[in-house]
């Protein structure tokens, strides 16, 4: 029967996004023989010979198998690390060149190929320089050649020979090793301060000053979270004092000015503005700036697709996955109540763009009445152990509304853990008073019911010593933290993330999850590739403690969940278009429950494209993330 269900299977109910191609950068200034074939030259033989596309497919698959064949029986002497790669990738070539992959696609880039070597440069101008590039990588690996070792971190030093050094002296030397390769590490981590690194917080001193100057506080409203939602800067009056305040490009004034024309989401509170570095813009705090001021390239989709907002920027499809008003349902035995449908900051990849309207708008917050239909929900399905109250933002919600919540869900013996769901900690972290910890852990049951908080840090440079202190209160009340990193190109430099993991643990935090972010192609100045993730986790996140690294890379299956990012068996690399982008199918978390269709997602950017960016914006060496085309 299952078999029969196979056959019959139709892969056009296979959803995917819908992304345009990207403005390509012809590969027209590559000398294809030296800089691709060169790599392989009988595969630009294959392709030349072969009568028709068809006939080159097949003789490509038949090299590639004899390759495969040579490792497997070792006449190939390699490293048994360099073998693994190579056999990666050849099976990811043949999953590119694979006919069931171009029909599910839309794309060949064997056909590229094809006409990159019978028409050279005249076909160079169809293809991406990404394109070309991502072919280089794969002939190299599937020779025993990547351009992987050593890690540019790691060149010069001399790892230790086990066989010819054993005892004691083996165990300094190792030490020795350890002690220089996590000196150069030390070396990145200068490059992002820390939030509690005391320049840093005598310079924020500076911006408080600064900002309650113009905003007509004092020190006592500083502290007041009610006073940081009250002057929340937003509409005129606060692009307004942005101004007068921040030094703003000319894009992001624009993009600011039509943003309030259309009604795109914007908003900022002072606490988060003082994170800015007022004089020296995009210096250290380009990560908090991209944080809140969005790009023109978002602006202008937003407005382009304003008339069918709701559906169009709905990336997860909670409109299908919603059975309840106010409640979102994907899994089991865990389910959303979003108690509010605004914050008191606006951050610009919002995966709830298409609901939120604006900062603390009132008519955002629900009804009781609406808020205990939802619990009632809940109450009528006890197979629900976990419960994320989200939004939004439910803490810019009253303690007796938030405490309603709370003690409503607590009466209900099936749910086991409360989570609630908030950047509060990073936007206003004033809003953790004593009294808010002490009444959330007093719904703390040892043994029966647990209550933590759910957060959203990006880097280091957010996690400040009134984080700390909002922390110590919740913790000191029974309440665990959990911080949910959403992987942007503005937080992707070598060891940023190592940065903000040790800040987090510093300040009472544990990494939770790391999110690859909501592929909209709105936010596309924030995206990286998925490869980026693989190897930050691989090759960054490794050389911590593991009480460092607790948090689980994902990506976020539309209308299905949570697909881990390491458990390689669970999504295929299976085309990459003439701009260069990988196309990858993921698999449904329920893969060995049901036969439930996946996904097919298209990369944003490219790794080139990744790569060239970090250049432009940072100076970053692309040598230094040279591994990163060998991860599928």
């Amino acid at each position: 029967m299952q078999m029969l269900m196979q056959e019959q299977y139709d892969y056009a109910r296979i959803h995917r996004t819908d992304v345009p191609l990207q403005i390509m950068k012809p590969a027209t200034n590559i000398n294809l023989d030296e800089f691709l074939w060169s790599e392989d030259p009988n595969i630009k033989e294959i392709l030349l010979t072969s009568s028709s596309l068809e006939d080159a497919r097949r003789s490509l698959f038949l090299y590639l198998n004899q390759l495969e064949w040579s490792l497997l029986n070792g006449e190939r002497k390699l490293h048994p690390l360099i073998e693994a790669v190579a056999r990666d990738a050849i099976r990811v070539f043949k999953n590119i060149i694979a006919p069931r992959n171009e029909k599910l696609t839309g794309y060949s880039a064997l056909y590229h190929l094809w006409r990159l070597a019978k028409d050279g440069q005249t076909a160079a101008k169809e293809v991406d320089e990404g394109f070309v590039y991502e072919f280089k990588h794969l002939f190299k690996a599937i020779n025993g050649r990547p351009d992987i070792y050593p890690a540019k971190y790691a060149e010069g030093l001399e790892q230790v020979d086990f066989n010819r050094i054993k005892g004691r002296e083996a165990g300094v030397a190792r030490s020795n090793y350890l002690d220089e390769l996590a000196k150069r590490v030390k070396e990145y981590l200068k490059r992002y301060p820390s939030g509690l690194d005391p320049k840093v917080v005598e310079k924020r001193r500076e911006n408080v000053k600064r900002i309650l100057e113009v905003l007509g506080g004092s020190m006592d409203d500083w502290r007041d979270y009610r006073w940081h939602f009250r002057n929340v800067l937003k509409g005129r009056r606060g692009i307004k004092i942005l101004q007068d305040l921040v030094r703003l490009d000319e894009d992001d004034v624009k993009a600011l000015v039509d943003a309030l024309e259309y009604k795109v989401p914007f908003g900022v509170t002072p606490y988060y503005l003082h994170l800015f570095d007022l004089d020296a813009p995009w210096s250290r705090d380009y990560q908090v700036r991209r944080q809140v001021l969005p790009p023109l390239h978002y602006v202008k989709t937003m407005i382009e697709h304003r008339e069918e907002r709701e559906y169009y920027f709905d990336f997860m499809g909670e409109h299908d996955t919603s059975p309840h008003p106010l409640i979102t349902r994907r899994y089991p035995m865990v389910a959303i109540l979003k108690a509010a449908n605004t914050c008191p900051q606006i951050c610009v990849y919002c995966q709830r763009n298409w609901e939120i309207v604006t900062a603390m708008d009132p008519e955002g917050i629900p009804t009781k009445k609406l808020i205990d239909k939802a619990i009632d929900w809940f109450a009528e399905h006890p197979e629900i152990r976990d419960v994320l109250v989200t939004g939004g933002d439910p803490m810019i919600l009253s303690d007796d509304t938030i405490e309603h919540i709370i003690k409503r869900l607590s009466e209900l013996d099936h749910v086991e853990l409360i989570r609630i769901g908030t950047r509060i900690l990073v936007t206003v972290p004033f809003r953790i008073t004593d009294e808010l910890a002490e009444m959330l852990g007093s719904y703390i049951e040892p043994g029966k019911r647990v209550v933590t908080i759910s957060t959203h840090f990006e880097s280091a440079y957010e996690v400040t010593p009134e984080v700390a202190e909002a922390a110590f209160k919740l913790r000191r009340n029974g309440l665990m933290i959990y911080n949910q990193q959403v992987y942007t190109f503005w937080v992707s430099r070598r060891f940023e993330t190592v940065a903000l993991r040790i800040a987090l643990k510093k300040a009472g935090i544990d990494p939770y999850y790391n999110f690859y972010p909501k592929g909209k192609w709105e936010t596309k100045d924030y995206l990286v590739p998925v490869a980026r993730m693989l190897q930050e986790r691989k090759e960054e996140a490794r050389l911590l403690p593991g009480s460092f690294r607790t948090e689980e890379p994902v990506f976020n299956v539309p209308r299905l969940g949570k697909n881990h990012l390491r458990a390689g068996q669970d999504h295929e690399l299976i085309m990459i278009r003439p701009d260069g982008r990988r196309v990858y199918l993921w698999h449904p978390w329920e893969k060995n429950i049901q036969l439930v269709d996946p996904y097919i997602y298209t990369d944003i950017v490219s790794i080139k494209m990744y790569l060239d960016k970090l250049q432009e914006v940072f100076g970053e060496d692309p040598e230094d993330y040279k591994s990163i085309w060998y991860y599928y």
